[in-house]
């Protein structure tokens, strides 16, 4: 199956100046590799500091614009590769997942849960409620449907203890980046589809930027033999989010190469 490159540039609960334009360099850096030609959803806005609660609504033509794209893409029986801005663009696509591709495994690779909800959420930020949203514990207005057994967070270290308490009550696995070879996450996925969805802080900082990077990350070949172990037909789609551009041309292109070499084998035809 073919994958169709779609990228988001509509603000989703944008705190950071840097995700829109990382979502399109990526993009066009990933366009010239694999000679797909982006469907661009959404129109770029400023970066502020607002509460789920505005930024929700606000993002909701472009989150309709991406749950429709992802669902055409894969009803046309290809694999969508998501470019996004923010891990809040999920909100839109897992919904889809679990309706059109229910046995597939979410490999949610982020050095954060993301399964805080209205009620224990410490920040207010839409991105750290995705996954919660996607498994029914609130209400987006985008969907849900997730099987929370079948959520694998890959390089987890920075989650809230209430968080934790709701990933242990939904049964979702966990793994740090000490507990993530390769051999790990095949034995989750089994023969099973996979939906991979990167936010870049899952890194050790300083390789590819993201807005909320911790330290004691993935590095880049260990996320790289991940993917590379991965069968290709197994692959249901892909999601990139978070990579923070800067105002250095040098820094973004380094990032950029580092970006690509780890994703290449998920991309290869094998």
């Amino acid at each position: 199956m073919p994958y169709e490159l779609i990228v988001s540039q509509g603000r989703i609960a944008d705190r950071t100046p840097g995700a829109i334009p990382g979502a399109a360099m990526t993009a066009e850096a990933l366009g010239k590799q694999t000679g797909l030609q982006p469907t661009v959803i959404g129109t770029p806005s400023p970066a502020k500091e607002d509460d789920w609660s505005t930024s929700l609504p606000e993002a909701g033509e472009t989150l309709a614009g991406l749950q429709a794209a992802i669902a055409a893409t894969l009803q046309r029986g290809n694999k969508p590769l998501l470019v996004a801005n923010t891990c809040s663009a999920s909100l839109a696509t897992l919904p889809v997942v679990a309706r059109e591709c229910p046995d597939a495994i979410l490999l949610w690779i982020d050095a954060h849960g993301d399964f805080n909800t209205p009620q224990t959420t410490e920040s207010g930020y839409l991105g750290g409620m995705v996954l919660s949203a996607a498994c029914g514990l609130w209400e987006s207005g985008h969907g849900s449907g997730l099987n929370p057994a079948q959520v694998v967070i890959v390089g987890a270290r920075d989650i809230d203890p209430a968080e934790t308490a709701l990933l242990q009550q939904a049964g979702v696995h966990t793994l740090s980046p000490a507990a993530a070879p390769p051999e790990a996450i095949l034995s989750l996925i089994g023969d099973k589809p996979a939906w991979i969805h990167v936010d870049w802080d899952v890194l050790e900082p300083n390789h590819v930027p993201a807005a909320y990077a911790i330290n004691d990350g993935l590095d880049p070949q260990a996320l790289r033999a991940i993917f590379a172990a991965i069968p290709q037909q197994q692959i249901a789609g892909i999601e990139l989010a978070e990579f923070e551009a800067s105002h250095d041309a040098a820094k973004d292109a380094a990032a950029i190469e580092c970006l690509l070499g780890i994703i290449e084998p998920l991309l290869e035809r094998r």
